[in-house]
């Protein structure tokens, strides 16, 4: 009897621990498929929908160029050209307003979009504007503007288009008119 006892506690004992190892292989397995999910997926970025009034708004600089960049997840040359306007925005930082407007749809806000200017890692502001005409909106923006994607504008400081393109940005060209605009004039000098 004492060995029928002693077996079945043994038994016991390798079963629990059996269970416990079962338990401690699969809570490792999800922490590390968890893991692996937020390496792998990155971080949304937060893009207000924004309406035609409110885009007017946004597209009146405040004392300093403004660039203005129409683009949408679903064209190609936009997420081609994404990069150098990264390149744009950190070289140019605190010298221009930049504003990205995405023209996805409504539904993809918090999802296509917030992911794609995540995994561009975007620092400039982004909207995505809700429009009921978008042949209306498009004329309101620029008579240069043909409804083709991306576009983008550049104002002076007073609100001066200086610079339009519809398509992908040249690099050198938009660069070397942002850097016209904020060229700081020279210091007098002690002779003056």
């Amino acid at each position: 009897m004492r060995s029928f006892i002693f077996t079945r506690t043994k038994a016991a004992v390798f079963g629990w621990l059996f269970v416990l190892f079962l338990a401690a292989h699969s809570h490792a397995q999800t922490t590390a498929e968890s893991k692996a999910t937020k390496i792998s997926a990155p971080p949304s970025v937060k893009v207000p929908l924004v309406d035609e009034a409110m885009l007017r708004k946004l597209m009146v600089p405040n004392g300093k160029p403004l660039l203005v960049n129409f683009w949408a997840t679903w064209c190609d040359p936009c997420r081609e050209e994404f990069p150098d306007l990264v390149k744009l925005d950190q070289e140019f930082k605190g010298k221009i307003d930049f504003i990205t407007i995405s023209l996805d749809d409504p539904a993809d806000i918090a999802t296509t979009v917030s992911r794609f200017l995540a995994s561009m890692k975007a620092e400039m502001p982004a909207f995505l504007l809700k429009t009921a005409d978008e042949g209306a909106l498009i004329t309101s923006v620029s008579k240069e503007w043909n409804g083709g994607m991306p576009f983008t504008i550049l104002y002076d400081a007073k609100g001066t288009a200086v610079y339009e393109r519809e398509g992908k940005v040249h690099f050198d060209i938009v660069r070397r008119e942002i850097e016209k605009l904020v060229k700081t004039p020279p210091k007098p000098s002690a002779i003056d």
